[in-house]
């Protein structure tokens, strides 16, 4: 079979050739996306989920969902070293600018640009990272004391009546929010909060880790009451079926029972894995239908793979004792786990461990699904530590402070 028409692509945030098991979602923000632009309240949107559910796929595809209901959407991607001041800033903008250009002045627009200025004018000081021109006077008064809740509200509320101007309405579209610290958070929801008491048309959807919810909920009590959180997972079987059969057919060629059941053991359904296993299947396989020996090569191919990229680059991110902490968690097998069972396993006591498991919660490599209890965010991740680190001694006596 030619690998030039291998139809899977496994990838950070690429589409896959089959969307399967994801419509439900699509629907409930093509709904909020449609109430908001009428001028009807509806909770923005925050989807969470492990890495390799296709979040970033589901934003993107929503992203041209609200292009094509005449939004103008903003993409970020927040990260750890980078101020959300600084991430947005840039976008807003052009968006601006581009709302400024249109065939009517527009003094709602251009305020929105002054505000805006303002608003770089008030947080430059305190986020080193910001780097923008924007050749316009400064409203003072406007979204510049240095209070970034109240600043960031009132450039929001400049966007959403820019936005009422020009008849249009804006989709701010944020992947990776866990990244957010809790200042930057609770802004953004208290922002989201005063256009929805406005009624303006800017909708927020975004996406994070599972700890994602816990966070708004400290940031602002009434987070629940403001978002929606829909929870992406592993795809059901026929999903997960369809996503591999589907794409196959279009090329003619298709994949045995037993060779799909085998794909969805190794890869527990989740979509990214379902693409790197179905590419290898593909390019193993000398013909069709693609045989369970197939697959079974593939998952040593696709294991290689991910131990390389996928895995590696995350891993490569830690310290020698985070390591160590991870390799004690995998040691336990599939979780959730208590911590308590993390800190025996490593020989000493839970509280010495505390910031080394903190520490991984902000890095966005485990989360807490249930107080004191801790599980991988990367699906088959344990598998990854007990290849790369075969044993795992305790460095230290039980009950001796690591």
């Amino acid at each position: 079979m030619d690998p030039l028409h291998n139809p899977f692509s496994p990838g950070a945030g690429s589409p896959p050739p089959e969307l399967a098991g994801r419509a439900r979602i699509l629907e409930q923000a093509r709904v909020t996306l449609g109430r908001i632009k009428a001028g009807r309240p509806e909770r923005s949107q925050l989807l969470i989920g492990l890495r390799g559910v296709g979040k970033t796929v589901l934003l993107n595809k929503i992203r041209e969902m609200a292009e094509d209901m005449g939004y103008r959407p903003v993409f970020i991607e927040a990260h750890e070293n980078k101020s959300l001041a600084a991430l947005l800033l840039p976008p807003l903008r052009q968006l601006l600018i581009s709302l400024d250009r249109m065939a009517t002045v527009s003094e709602k627009a251009k305020r929105g640009l002054r505000v805006l200025k303002s608003f770089f004018n008030g947080v430059k000081v305190k986020y080193q990272d910001l780097e923008i021109g924007i050749d316009v006077d400064p409203e003072h008064g406007a979204a510049d004391s240095g209070d970034l809740e109240a600043d960031l509200s009132a450039l929001f509320l400049a966007l959403g009546e820019a936005a009422v101007d020009r008849k249009t309405a804006i989709a701010l579209i944020v992947d990776e929010l866990q990244y957010l610290s809790e200042e930057e958070l609770s802004a953004l929801i208290m922002a989201m909060h005063q256009i929805s008491q406005r009624q303006l048309p800017v909708v927020l959807i975004g996406a994070g880790l599972p700890q994602l919810v816990a966070l708004a909920g400290r940031a602002k009590s009434y987070a629940e009451r403001l978002f929606q959180f829909p929870e992406l997972g592993p795809l059901q079987p026929e999903d997960a079926a369809a996503a591999l059969q589907e794409p196959v057919m279009e090329e003619n060629v298709r994949f045995t029972d037993e060779a799909l059941q085998e794909v969805i053991a190794q890869t527990q359904g989740y979509p990214y894995f379902l693409q790197e296993w179905g590419y290898q299947a593909w390019n193993i396989a000398d013909q069709s239908p693609i045989e369970v020996a197939d697959v079974r090569r593939a998952t040593d191919e696709s294991i290689n793979r991910l131990d390389a990229n996928f895995f590696r680059v995350r891993f490569d991110r830690l310290t020698p004792r985070e390591k160590e902490y991870l390799r004690a968690l995998a040691e336990l097998g599939e979780g959730p786990h208590r911590s308590g069972d993390v800190a025996e396993q490593l020989g000493v006591r839970v509280q010495s461990v505390a910031p080394i498991r903190g520490s991984l919660i902000k890095k966005g490599m485990i989360y807490s699904p249930a107080h004191g209890d801790t599980a991988f965010t990367v699906p088959l991740f344990g598998g990854f530590m007990q290849r790369i680190m075969p044993t795992n001694s305790p460095r230290n006596a039980p009950n001796n402070p690591a």
